[in-house]
């Protein structure tokens, strides 16, 4: 499963999402629920500067992710740590974007864990937040039943739970005929 996050229909929204994000050229860069690793080398593509940290609460993503963008960890370029949204292991304002790629679906307590990726972002700093689903599809139930512990979040849902932690300048974009989401907000 983890390394069929790194291509196909996850690629294409990957980018179509990315294209909608406005990736800063240098700073830092958090990508969390790195998955299989390839959101962390897109990000280090199209962001000649930065410096992209990924965190997976899966032992095995973040694994999966350390081999695929091994040469950019030891340049320095890049880090992976297994670690939860609940409580990330950084300092607060330390990161200029923090992305999150077909993950919110699994996070405990959504606002306090969306309060924990704000705390840890700069003032003006962007989250974006890209889902395959919608929530509106009419599949969300479907999958809720297959997988334990998923939600689906409507695009009125992310943006009411990214107000209540504190993001301003919400803005949703939908590609309607595949339903997919993209959120973007500012500390």
């Amino acid at each position: 499963m983890v390394a069929g996050m790194n291509g196909g229909s996850h690629a294409k929204m990957a980018f179509w999402g990315l294209d909608l994000g406005s990736v800063p050229a240098d700073g830092e860069i958090l990508d969390i629920g790195c998955g299989g690793g390839a959101n962390l080398a897109r990000l280090m593509k199209r962001s000649s500067e930065a410096r992209v940290t990924g965190v997976d609460y899966s032992e095995v993503s973040a694994a999966k992710s350390m081999r695929v963008n091994a040469a950019a960890i030891d340049s320095g370029r890049c880090r992976v740590l297994q670690a939860s949204v609940a409580s990330l292991p950084f300092d607060d304002g330390m990161f200029n974007m923090a992305t999150a790629f077909e993950t919110i679906y699994f996070w405990p307590d959504i606002e306090n864990s969306f309060a924990e990726v704000r705390r840890v972002m700069v003032p003006g700093g962007k989250f974006l937040i890209v889902n395959e689903d919608d929530g509106l599809s009419g599949n969300n139930g479907k999958w809720e039943k297959i997988i334990d512990g998923m939600h689906t979040y409507t695009p009125d849902e992310v943006k009411g739970h990214l107000e209540a932690a504190g993001f301003k300048d919400i803005r949703i974009h939908r590609n309607e005929p595949k339903h997919w989401l993209a959120v973007t907000a500012i500390k």
